[in-house]
This record gives structure tokens, C-alpha cells and sequence, in this order.
């Protein structure tokens, strides 16, 4: 659902992408761990509170947002620089953080202060290869809440058609078209490994697999707003969550 003026919709789909990257550090000396994806998530919603955005969290289907990793991948200590990179095809959405953000001079992460250093909003530039941030994740079963497992399955067209099928559900959603187009999303692959997150949320925790990808490679791009979408909204599932970020290589 857009909360936007029919044309302000209108101009938002029509603009390059763009992405926050939030340079801040923290006030305490803590565990990375402490972090994990819902407080992240939790942030992010916190930030949209009275704004035309805040119905985000409730709303049903895709947040058609995503988030990195906090990097460097560290523990946290007092006064030393952290990053974090917010990402979507909503311009409003985009504009709308990056505004909240530059009037605040601090934020929490949970219960921990952070202290806002930079809010730079960035178009990073469409290539024909794309790298995962973060681990790209498929549901084999959805009503069971089994995930993709390609160490345990080694079914690789799953892999395939089940990323393709998100990805054109999403776009398709959003732009309210029915693309559709032959053969794979993408044609060279670089497998890099499995990986499983624990993700805690209210004191219940939860495993979440997924796979990392050293390279995700189309030859020709045919219709780049296609992979425009797909470079700022992630691939596969759960990306309101802060899975499936990738990010172009040059």
C-alpha cells in the first residue's frame, strides 16, 4: 500500500534507487551478538513512527525493504565507528528515514545508545554481478517453517526457481505489472557457504538458513528495472528482516 499522493507514487517509481548508509558509534562497550536482526528491525520501525510510513510494520505482504549487517563485524566498544546500510525501491521510504535520521543525534539499538555521526543517502551503480550482504533465504516448506538447505538437499534448481519466482512476485506486486521472463535469474553462480542465524525475539529463539553468494551473475541484463528492484528490495525471503542485501560488483 502506498501512503503517498497518487504522484508523488508515480515520480518515486520512476527515480533511481538509492540507499542510507548510517555511520554512528556507540556509547557502551558491549557483545556483537547483543545485536541481532530484530533489534535492528525494531529500529527501523521506531524511526517511522508518525510518519506516512507507520503503518509499515502492520501492514500484510512485502515491507519491500532491507537492511545489512552492522559492519565492521566487531565487538562494540565506546566511541568506535559502526555502519549499517537501509535499502529500498520506496523513494519515500528512503527519504523519509534518511529525514528522521538527520534530525536526531542519537538512536538505540535495544537498550543501547548509539550516537549518529553521518546519514549519507548513496545511488550505488547496476552491474552485471551482483554479491550477497547478506544470506539469501528460502522457504522449502512454508507451512512447516522449514527452510532451504542446499548442504542438506543439494537440489540447486530449487534454488533457481524458487528465488526467480520470489523475486518476479515481488516486482510484480510493487509495480503492479505481470512480467515474467524464460530462463534463470541469473546465469553464472559462485556458491560461498550456508549459514545459520539465530534471531531472538522476545526472549524465543529462532534459526534462520541461509546461503552466501560470492558472485550472482547476468550477462545481459534486458530490463534493468527489474534488477534495479530486485538490487534494493533483496532476494529471496524475509528481507524486512535484513536478509537477501546484495550489493553490486564492478
Amino acid at each position: 500500500m502506498c501512503y503517498l499522493k497518487f504522484e508523488e507514487c508515480i515520480i518515486q517509481k520512476r527515480v533511481k534507487l538509492m540507499r542510507i548508509l548510517l555511520k554512528f558509534r556507540s556509547e557502551n562497550d558491549f557483545g556483537y551478538d547483543s545485536i541481532n536482526k530484530h533489534t535492528i528491525q525494531g529500529f527501523i520501525y521506531s524511526i517511522l513512527n508518525d510518519t506516512p510510513f507507520e503503518n509499515c510494520h502492520d501492514s500484510k505482504g512485502f515491507k519491500y525493504f532491507t537492511f545489512s549487517n552492522i559492519f565492521p563485524v566487531s565487538p562494540f566498544k565506546r566511541g568506535e565507528f559502526k555502519n549499517i546500510i537501509i535499502s529500498s525501491p520506496k523513494q519515500g521510504f528512503i527519504r523519509t528515514v534518511s529525514k528522521v535520521l538527520k534530525r536526531k543525534d542519537h538512536f538505540y539499538l535495544g537498550k543501547y545508545r548509539m550516537k549518529i555521526n553521518q546519514v549519507k543517502v548513496f545511488q550505488p551503480k547496476l552491474e552485471g554481478r551482483l554479491i550477497t550482504s547478506t544470506p539469501i533465504v528460502l522457504f522449502e516448506n512454508n507451512e512447516n517453517n522449514r527452510y532451504y538447505s542446499l548442504k542438506n538437499s543439494n537440489e540447486f534448481s530449487f534454488f533457481l526457481e524458487r528465488t526467480k519466482e520470489n523475486a518476479l512476485k515481488k516486482y510484480n506486486s510493487y509495480y503492479g505489472e505481470n512480467y515474467y521472463f524464460e530462463g534463470n535469474i541469473f546465469d553464472r553462480f559462485e556458491y560461498g557457504r550456508e549459514v545459520a542465524v539465530r534471531v531472538k525475539k522476545e526472549d524465543k529463539m529462532f534459526i534462520v538458513i541461509g546461503t552466501l553468494w560470492k558472485n550472482l551473475e547476468k550477462f545481459n541484463m534486458d530490463n534493468k528495472k527489474f534488477y534495479r528492484f530486485i538490487m534494493d528490495c533483496g532476494l529471496g525471503e524475509k528481507n524486512s528482516l535484513g536478509f537477501g542485501m546484495v550489493n553490486p560488483v564492478g
